[in-house]
């Protein structure tokens, strides 16, 4: 072992060094102390490469939340493998294709999906339960002798996990992870967000997506705190467990905080508890935000902005700075460095919009088998994000668009994110996404998808009332063509919009 080496598992290392006999982890009826989750962690790593897994192997993991899922992720950066986490949302085609792209030699899978591994016409040499079943990844980290793994030397610079993006616009691509940049990022959030042993966190979120694993989980043990972990965000269950286990720290994605606030119980519990509330993925509703601070006046909100090449945080909009920029997801945190360029590659000025592009020891090394991908987002020195933002004079960014979502309408651009923004405005509308279509006049033309409050009646809904309050609020060539109305927006588990599965309905 490197002396010097800061890897993923180490920090796990360290906090049970420290603090031996704190609880590490909760889940279901399971409790691990830091000792307990430090030595299944060899465990699982021995299992692991019991398996044939050696030193850059990929193994892929397929399952909703458990202290088995946690265990799979420490288990393969302990022996060096690379850990690539699947959207248990995945079935057929887009399951097969990252394993097959990853490479995977092994797929550790809950029981309830194994019927969607079976179906598939490839699958990796080895294929392993991962819990609730006799000789799953869980038996072998719960007992047995922990194994001698003094002959394996990770180095941080070494890649241990694939983190593959949303797809929102196309394939996948995963981003590559080493230790040093993970833990890095680890500090930044914990700096960021002032993560403390005490805080009591509860994670709901999937730990397959970047947020739940590498800026909630990873960071909270390693600061040596209390985690809670639910195997999906389901609200009432939510709400019951901050009241009866007194949390004190939660990151929901505004898709969840939505229904949380909404629901009834959220009058009714008792949730004084909880101190930090984190969001991010997409745009929380400002009458939600209002509400829940209202509700809970000594609550702090926080605004976490990034991406999976990121680790997956660049910025943070801190509690205090809500009130002055509520659209703002704020300044970027201890590790990273950002500049605001236009389309000639200069700096913008303070007001302008362009793409916010970073350096930081955060960043992935690239694409996974994919060059030419990470040539054109790792240029003149710098990632593109891909993302349109506004700079203020302090320095804080507020999104304005992903820049594939920008609509050209005429020969003009078009921010979809300000005719959401108009849309939101109207009473009948709970949720819209504005996309733009091939359109033989205008190039595209500006298009809008509506998801209508539960109290309004969908088929005797007029959509060109809501043509007609767009026009009250935006220039004329900023105004919906179309409006169609759906039932719900696509969305991935971590509530990320997919426009392109609205394109693909035009």
């Amino acid at each position: 072992m490197d002396t010097r080496a800061n890897t993923v598992d180490g920090v796990l290392r360290r906090s049970a060094r420290r603090t031996p006999d704190r609880t590490a982890l909760v889940f279901a009826d399971r409790t691990w102390t830091y000792r307990e989750l430090d030595e299944a962690t060899s465990r699982t790593a021995g299992w692991l490469r019991g398996l044939g897994l050696a030193q850059g192997d990929r193994v892929a993991t397929y399952g909703r939340n458990s202290d088995a899922y946690v265990l799979s992720f420490l288990g393969a950066a302990r022996i060096g493998a690379i850990h690539v986490p699947i959207n248990y949302a995945l079935t057929g085609e887009e399951l097969a294709y990252l394993i097959d792209q990853s490479g995977s030699k092994v797929l550790v899978v809950d029981p309830a999906l194994a019927g969607n591994v079976d179906a598939l016409a490839r699958r990796p040499d080895q294929v392993v339960t991962m819990r609730d079943a006799p000789g799953s990844l869980l038996d072998a980290a719960r007992t047995g002798e922990i194994p001698d793994l003094s002959d394996i030397t990770v180095a941080d610079t070494d890649l241990v996990q694939l983190l593959y993006t949303s797809g929102t616009t196309s394939k996948p691509k995963g981003a590559m992870m080493t230790h040093r940049g993970l833990v890095h990022e680890y500090v930044s959030g914990i700096h960021a967000l002032g993560m403390s042993e005490d805080d009591e966190p509860l994670h709901a979120m999937p730990l397959y997506h970047s947020a739940g694993m590498q800026l909630f989980m990873l960071p909270y043990l390693a600061v040596g705190a209390t985690n809670h972990l639910m195997e999906a965000p389901d609200v009432p269950e939510v709400l019951r467990r901050v009241e009866a286990d007194r949390i004190g720290a939660m990151f929901l994605a505004p898709t969840v905080w939505v229904p949380l606030v909404n629901h009834a119980d959220f009058a009714t519990r008792d949730l004084s508890s909880l101190r930090k509330a984190f969001y991010g993925a997409s745009i929380m509703p400002g009458p939600i935000l209002a509400r829940l601070r209202e509700h809970l006046p000594a609550l702090g909100v926080y605004n976490c902005f990034g991406q999976s090449e990121i680790g997956p945080l660049a910025t943070v909009l801190q509690p205090e700075e809500h009130d002055e920029r509520p659209d703002s997801c704020g300044r970027p945190v201890l590790f990273v460095e950002l500049r605001v360029l236009d389309d000639e590659g200069n700096d913008v000025e303070p007001g302008g919009s362009g793409e916010v592009v970073y350096r930081s020891p955060q960043l992935c090394e690239g694409y996974w088998d994919k060059p030419e991908e990470t040539a054109e987002a790792f240029r003149d020195g710098w990632f593109h994000s891909g993302d349109l933002v506004r700079l203020d004079e302090q320095g804080f960014i507020t999104v304005v668009d992903r820049i594939k979502d920008v609509i050209n309408t005429g020969g003009i651009l078009v921010a979809s994110r300000e005719v959401e923004d108009a849309l939101y405005t109207h009473p009948a509308v709970a949720e819209v996404a504005v996309i733009g279509t091939p359109d033989d006049r205008w190039i595209e033309a500006v298009t809008a998808f509506v998801v209508l409050r539960d109290d309004q009646d969908a088929s005797g809904f007029d959509t060109g009332e809501l043509i007609t309050h767009a026009k009250g609020n935006l220039a004329k060539y900023k105004v919906p063509k179309s409006v169609h109305l759906i039932e719900e927006l696509p969305r991935n588990q971590s509530g990320k919009l997919l426009k392109r599965v609205l394109r693909e309905k035009m």
